[in-house]
């Protein structure tokens, strides 16, 4: 993870250089990127949750959920986050939020029924994991630049450029910026999905540690993996917001290890059945 972390320091280093160099305007950046992030990191959770059509639930309206959170708080050391039910048949879980005193945890309506009560505990520890060890704040700083070279692909002509007024070497610095975005974008891509997957073994292992029961939490991936999701919901989360969630919601003819935002399952049940054993001893 920290060797991935560097990576993408190093990726994008290089790219503000080059943005530098070309003669890119300095102000535009420096705007842009500070609106950019401004928004990203305040504004971010409450896109999400809107886009994935969340409702905040009270404790009189939920709580046996709230009780669950509640006790998994107390033994996590974490403050009360906030709790938001999808309603939709696939069972998922998600964490959002930009730091602990602001999260929140979402479920979906899919997952309360398919699930037993040990096993949605284990899920709601695997999320609070993510809180506790702030992976919204961390991926949100990992996806900034790449979110800003996605940006600058798209919307090249209208950054424009600076420096020198000659035509022709003006267009040669907006190729040069562009195939830099563009190879940034990629780059930054695939370490961010490493990143994602490194953070899902460590939300596993906490969530194992918080409830004592690992096998829980495999019973409960087994079972969400093979639910079999319904189209019209796949597309509503299929993306970005997929990285959120406890399993990836992505079809199979999509599913690639390199670019997905999680281990595969196997790997997540043999990393539980260790710790398990761990736990034994």
């Amino acid at each position: 993870m920290f060797l991935t972390m560097f990576l993408l320091a190093v990726v994008y280093l290089a790219f503000l250089a080059v943005l530098f160099a070309m003669n890119v305007n300095q102000l535009v950046i420096v705007l842009f990127m500070g609106g950019f992030m401004f928004l990203q990191y305040f504004f971010s959770d409450k896109l999400i949750l809107r886009s994935m059509g969340a409702k905040m639930v009270s404790e009189s309206e939920a709580p046996e959920l709230h009780q669950m959170v509640s006790r998994l708080c107390a033994i996590a050391d974490l403050p009360m986050p906030k709790i938001a039910v999808v309603n939709t048949s696939m069972p998922n879980a998600f964490a959002t939020g930009r730091n602990k005193k602001n999260a929140v945890v979402a479920v979906t309506t899919g997952i309360m029924k398919q699930l037993n009560g040990s096993e949605l505990e284990a899920v709601l520890a695997h999320e609070l994991t993510h809180v506790k060890n702030r992976d919204m704040m961390v991926m949100t700083i990992a996806t900034f630049l790449s979110s800003v070279a996605q940006i600058m692909v798209q919307w090249m002509p209208f950054l424009g450029g600076g420096g020198d007024s000659r035509d022709r070497d003006s267009g040669s610095s907006f190729i040069v910026v562009f195939l830099v975005s563009l190879a940034v974008w990629i780059v930054s891509f695939l370490l961010i999905r490493a990143l994602s997957r490194y953070r899902e073994f460590a939300a596993d292992r906490g969530a194992a540690v918080i409830t004592g029961q690992p096998s829980m939490l495999a019973s409960a991936l087994m079972k969400i993996s093979g639910f079999k999701v319904p189209t019209q919901d796949l597309r509503k989360v299929e993306g970005p917001v997929s990285a959120l969630f406890i399993v990836p919601a992505i079809s199979g003819s999509a599913i690639m290890n390199l670019f997905s935002t999680h281990p595969p399952l196997e790997a997540r049940i043999a990393a539980l059945q260790k710790i398990e054993l761990e736990l034994e001893v």
